[in-house]
């Protein structure tokens, strides 16, 4: 019996991975993704602190890129890795990831420098 994971769950399970990660950050959230074209997928979902997010992302192997906004209008980026199984007629995955808000329109440091009009 092969016991290695497919390609193919490997790759769904860092899609699911990414959303999210994309979704909620480094805490915890429930979403779903729909691929929408060969490797990329829209996602949407809702973070631990209630917050509503939708990303795109796509993938190579178990290795998942994207990036995502909230309803706040914050703007995040995220990269994982994991691994599926199939669970009936969907698949059930888990794995790690890193995300970081790269831009939050209510914090200070978005908003243009008054003198220069350049963002810092």
């Amino acid at each position: 019996m092969n016991r290695s994971v497919p390609a193919r769950s490997a790759a769904a399970a860092a899609a699911t991975l990414l959303a999210a990660t994309l979704l909620a950050g480094c805490a915890a959230g429930v979403g779903i993704g729909v691929p929408v074209a060969p490797g990329v997928s829209l996602g949407v979902g809702v973070g631990s602190g209630g917050n509503v997010n939708v990303g795109v992302g796509t993938r190579a192997g178990p290795v998942g890129v994207g990036v995502g906004v909230n309803q706040r209008g914050q703007v995040s980026a995220g990269a994982g890795v994991g691994a599926s199984v199939p669970a009936g007629g969907a698949r059930v995955g888990a794995g790690g990831g890193v995300g970081t808000v790269v831009h939050d329109p209510a914090s200070k440091k978005s908003k243009p420098d008054e003198e220069s009009g350049y963002f810092y």
